[in-house]
């Protein structure tokens, strides 16, 4: 909910903030997709992506939103994604409008809006601070990868996919849930923009590393959470697809998370690559033999993103990759988190022995 702003002191230096844990703080998101309709001003956001009712209200611009609200919310996060990652025009003018109202400002964009003399001088003078995820620090902070991560004790499983913006964060975030709540301790390590926006406690937005210090800075950050929380699981975030002839960072996450296992997140009915309409998706068979021969690790389970897909296209879906690839097979959403559970659990019986440690 948001909170009252307390009177800014004047004179006080804007902190350009690097990406650290997430802040306990009010959000503000705005889609700046397209003009809304009449009838689209009072939908909520579930009713526009699955059919479900949220308290999560789409309005047409920040004027709408900041309306909406008893107070102005402290933080707008800027949540596009666009190929070029740069700020539009058109976003330029709304972030400048939201550091005017006071707001802080989060951008998960490759373009940092804290080096952006406009936005910098706004945000200096209203006194508030900008935070871009994916500014790395100093490369001569950074370390390379040494092989530490193979002392890491807990199970280390990967949640890659077929393809990018498949729900990969998705299927891990209820993985994680499903897990703790069962007893058995879990920490997600986020590896992008998103993920630590969303409370990562741990993680790198990898696509801004330089190459040489990814597969490091990934082996840190579990060498971290293994340390700082010795969890049972460490489950890692997986970014694109290692197929992807368009991303790399596939292939980091295997190679500096050395995962012991890997579950696959693929969409059926998605005819070709996001964002890539001439190129076709690969089969889940397909992506599992490239793993697998690609890291000395193995499938254990398929994970569906149901777009386009009827629940019973589900049900086919799932008994017939199922029993095409001799593994479990499951929806995140769709189907019961104890599928999900039941898959990793399948693949590693001796969960279920351990002590019970406290969920995070």
């Amino acid at each position: 909910m948001p909170m009252s702003r307390s009177k800014k002191a004047s004179g006080r230096r804007t902190n350009l903030l690097r990406p650290t844990r997430a802040a306990a703080t009010s959000l503000l998101f705005v889609w700046l997709l397209a003009p809304p309709t009449a009838a689209q001003m009072v939908l909520v956001s579930g009713s526009v992506l699955d059919d479900s009712i949220n308290h999560i209200p789409i309005f047409g611009d920040l004027d709408a939103a900041v309306a909406h609200q008893a107070v102005i919310p402290d933080t707008l996060i800027y949540g596009m994604a666009p190929s070029s990652g740069r700020l539009s025009p058109a976003d330029r003018g709304v972030v400048l409008q939201a550091i005017e109202l006071g707001m802080n400002i989060v951008s998960g964009l490759h373009e940092y809006l804290s080096d952006d003399v406009e936005i910098s001088s706004a945000a200096f003078e209203q006194n508030v601070t900008i935070r871009d995820i994916r500014k790395p620090k100093p490369s001569k902070d950074m370390r390379l990868f040494d092989g530490s991560v193979a002392g890491v004790k807990a199970l280390r499983i990967a949640v890659l996919g077929t393809d990018c913006a498949i729900g990969k964060r998705t299927t891990a975030t209820v993985l994680a849930r499903a897990l703790n709540a069962k007893g058995i301790k879990t920490v997600l390590v986020g590896t992008g923009q998103t993920g630590l926006m969303q409370g990562a406690k741990y993680g790198i937005a990898m696509d801004a590393v330089p190459p040489q210090f990814c597969c490091g800075e990934l082996e840190g950050a579990i060498v971290a959470a293994s340390d700082g929380e010795k969890p049972d699981i460490i489950l890692i975030e997986g970014q694109g697809a290692l197929s992807h002839p368009a991303f790399c960072t596939s292939a980091f996450i295997l190679r500096g998370s050395q995962p012991d296992a890997v579950i696959l997140q693929h969409a059926p009915k998605r005819a070709h690559r996001c964002d890539f309409p001439n190129m076709p998706m690969p089969t889940p068979a397909s992506e599992i033999a490239l793993i697998e021969a690609f890291a000395d690790t193995k499938v254990i389970g398929v994970t569906l993103n149901h777009e386009g897909m009827s629940d019973a296209e589900i049900t086919e879906t799932i008994t017939a990759q199922s029993q095409k690839l001799g593994l479990p097979v499951t929806d995140a959403l769709a189907r019961p988190a104890a599928h999900l559970l039941a898959m990793v659990v399948a693949a590693y019986p001796d969960l279920t022995q351990r002590p019970i440690m406290a969920a995070i």
